[in-house]
């Protein structure tokens, strides 16, 4: 297949379905509680919502929609670093859209560019490089967030940067890494999962090696999956299969993008900027060791850490907002007791339904929030 058209095509949907129906029944745990599989990545919770999967499959199958949204998973504390900075005299804070809205305690990036600091949205870093060029007499930062999917653009801004000798420009680095979050679900004591949709995006850039453990050490096969209709539907029937023979592997359903030794030039930027943090707060998942990424030595001048003086608190969420319970997949975004009420996408109270990618922002958008009222799931 060639075409987007192609990967919706509703007869090969239809087919998939019935197989997907006819290995369920013969998988002997169907018997006693549903297959448990966990979306890893937000973009795969995005389309399982607007595209009706989830409706799609036997009741003995259950998604769980995890952690895989880095905006969702950012705590409330590095927002409110965030607006530390932007507050600074002189600087011009650059951000990705959807991480403008995330509430920190007392306000997000949009409600402290309404009080007058100089938050800007940029659509990559080149654009905040751009912006260094253009106010060399202003600081520009760059909030870097994401998995290993937006490390290597950040990366190889930063040594642009460099090579061009501009002083005034800096990152905020937050992104995280896919590992140890994988880790940290399978060891949670309240979810039980059968396998797991590998993230693409993160995929194409590091391949599917770092899965193996997974699949090694936990049981659990993995299938690297693309992100639309066919491809989810293909994986979930691959998961399946591996289910029903009694493997646990990785697989690698998305080969037209997803190389399996990853991205040579973009996991060498990486490791030239980056190493990874002693410990990383994460919203609904704690402190998990080396889950985050910081800025090397080598390029302390271009570390906003380093140059500007933040708290760097830890700040809990709401006692209301349940985000933390989805995240791990506990909770499904409509049993949140806030869902569809106080929080909305347009008054949002949790980082989930902020983020286009965020499970609760998905399933208010394409899923509708009748669920919250009849218990439905």
């Amino acid at each position: 297949m060639k075409f987007a058209h192609e990967f919706r095509d509703a007869e090969k949907a239809r087919i998939l379905i019935r197989e997907i129906e006819k290995l369920a029944d013969e998988i002997e745990i169907t018997r006693t509680r549903p297959i448990n599989i966990m979306e890893v990545c937000g973009g795969h919770t995005h389309s399982i919502f607007r595209y009706g999967i989830e409706t799609m499959l036997p009741k003995t199958i259950e998604l769980i929609h995890g952690p895989g949204c880095p905006v969702c998973v950012l705590p409330m504390g590095r927002v409110d670093d965030c607006v530390v900075i932007a507050e600074n005299p002189g600087v011009i804070f650059t951000t990705f859209g959807d991480a403008m809205r995330v509430p920190g305690s007392k306000k997000s990036l949009l409600q402290a560019k309404a009080e007058g600091a100089d938050v800007r949205m940029v659509y990559s870093p080149m654009d905040a490089l751009q912006l260094a060029r253009k106010n060399p007499d202003n600081e520009v930062v760059f909030f870097a967030l994401g998995f290993e999917t937006t490390m290597p653009s950040t990366a190889l801004t930063l040594l642009q940067a460099q090579a061009e000798n501009i002083k005034n420009f800096s990152v905020f680095c937050n992104h995280i890494t896919i590992v140890p979050t994988i880790k940290a679900v399978l060891d949670s004591p309240d979810l039980h999962l059968d396998g797991f949709l590998g993230p693409g995006h993160v995929s194409m850039v590091v391949g599917t090696a770092p899965y193996d453990f997974v699949a090694d050490f936990y049981s659990r096969p993995v299938v690297v999956a693309g992100f639309e209709p066919l491809d989810i539907l293909q994986s979930i029937w691959m998961l399946l299969k591996q289910i029903q023979d009694g493997r646990a592997e990785v697989e690698n359903q998305y080969t037209r993008i997803v190389p399996e030794d990853g991205n040579d030039p973009a996991l060498a930027a990486i490791g030239k900027v980056y190493e990874l943090r002693e410990f990383f707060e994460w919203r609904g998942l704690g402190s998990i060791d080396h889950s985050g990424v910081k800025i090397r030595d080598a390029y302390a001048d271009f570390d906003a850490e380093r140059k500007f003086d933040i708290p760097n608190a830890k700040i809990a969420d709401p006692k209301s907002c349940q985000c933390g319970e989805v995240l791990k997949g506990v909770l499904k975004p409509w049993q949140c007791k806030v869902f569809g009420t106080t929080c909305t996408p347009a008054t949002p109270l949790g980082a989930l339904m902020v983020s286009p990618e965020g499970a609760c922002a998905a399933y208010y958008q394409y899923g509708g929030i009748t669920r919250q009222k009849t218990g439905a799931a």
